[in-house]
């Protein structure tokens, strides 16, 4: 171990890292859609959800939304707080606070009173600061073909 990780806790954070992002209500999780399955369709729920796998629709909730790792999500979000370290494709509108992980991918208009992105994250889109207006975000045109084909050079 190098002097810099002892100081700054590299290791710690490395040996973590998977663990930091989906804390985020692992406890006390209300629903959690797994890697490798799908839903098309809107969920609105209270509490935390967590998403693993793909979702397509629309997402609606005054609590927790944490998309993890290998999640791809295309839809249009409207929560109180939103945790992503895997992709999003549409807009969102969080009440509270968005956070983007190192590993997350947001492609879509965002508005928060409160945003934290890691270093690492790819992020295309608008980003509005302050208590959300119900006509801030104007959704976009989405491309649903090849939405969740691998990416290149992956």
């Amino acid at each position: 171990m190098t002097l810099s990780a002892k100081l700054f806790g590299e290791e710690d954070r490395a040996m973590n890292r998977k663990d930091r992002m989906p804390a985020t209500g692992r406890d006390n999780l209300n629903a959690f859609l797994g890697e490798g399955t799908s839903f098309k369709g809107a969920l609105t729920f209270e509490g935390t959800v967590r998403i693993d796998g793909r979702l397509e629709g629309q997402i609606f909730t005054k609590d927790t939304l944490v998309v993890g790792e290998s999640a791809q999500v295309l839809a249009e979000i409207h929560a109180g707080t939103v945790v992503i370290g895997g992709t999003v494709h549409g807009n969102i509108i969080a009440e509270r606070k968005i956070e983007i992980h190192a590993s997350g991918k947001l492609y879509g208009n965002i508005s928060t009173p409160s945003l934290v992105i890691e270093e690492g994250v790819l992020f295309e889109g608008s980003c509005t600061m302050g208590r959300p207006e119900p006509d801030t975000l104007e959704p976009e045109e989405i491309d649903h073909e090849g939405l969740f084909a691998p990416e290149r050079g992956a």
